[in-house]
């Protein structure tokens, strides 16, 4: 999944408000689906629910922290962003803990709520990755918020593609196996911005492949 990342210099330095309002959209977005599908997963007893759920809360925290280094020196976007890199990494060793645990306990989650909760999802962070487009190539933080959206949005086709293993199999394997892609991208994105922020702070271009 990785992707080339631009002179660490580069960013819409000039359309800073136009961002920081897209960030509050992203920040609202991701603390009302967090809200939303923490309840349908537990309801559901869907391992990829509630890892999405958990996902979306800590994108709402990566909003608040880019929010709030907005506009700082490059050395402090850069220790954000690695701050970030390390709780997608404490993320995505948490899903694939819950995975194991929910293949100890046992149980079928309900396909139906994870195909409605996923959709709804889907459309929310399709919504924001769109925003966030333009600015994909920026800076680590902005890189960062970047690939959070993007996860986001192919975590949610996965959860889909789970709703309709578990319907025709009547097995949560399939839960269990998308839980365990989800925690790999959180794994691989947060390898290629600690390897971004850390060019940055020595002073070069970091680059993720």
């Amino acid at each position: 999944m990785g992707a080339h990342c631009c002179n660490h210099d580069a960013g819409p330095r000039n359309n800073d408000g136009r961002y920081r309002r897209i960030l509050w959209v992203a920040l609202a977005v991701n603390l009302a689906m967090f809200g939303i599908e923490i309840g349908a997963g537990i309801r559901a007893g869907s391992v990829s629910l509630l890892a999405d759920s958990l996902d979306f809360l800590g994108d709402s925290a990566n909003y608040a922290i880019s929010l709030w280094v907005l506009g700082m020196a490059l050395s402090w976007r850069a220790r954000a962003a690695q701050f970030k890199a390390v709780s997608m990494l404490v993320f995505g060793f948490g899903v694939l803990g819950a995975a194991l645990w929910q293949a100890w306990q046992g149980g079928v989650p309900s396909a139906p709520t994870m195909g409605l909760v996923g959709g709804l999802a889907l459309l929310a962070n399709l919504g924001v990755a769109a925003l966030l487009y333009a600015y994909r190539e920026g800076d680590s933080n902005m890189r960062s918020v970047w690939l959070c959206s993007r996860n986001d949005a192919l975590g949610n086709l996965a959860v889909l593609a789970a709703a309709l293993g578990v319907f025709g199999t009547g097995s949560a394997w399939p839960d269990l196996l998308v839980a365990g892609i989800m925690a790999a991208l959180a794994v691989s994105s947060a390898v290629q911005v600690l390897r971004h922020a850390d060019g940055e702070l020595k002073g070069g271009q970091g680059h993720a492949h």
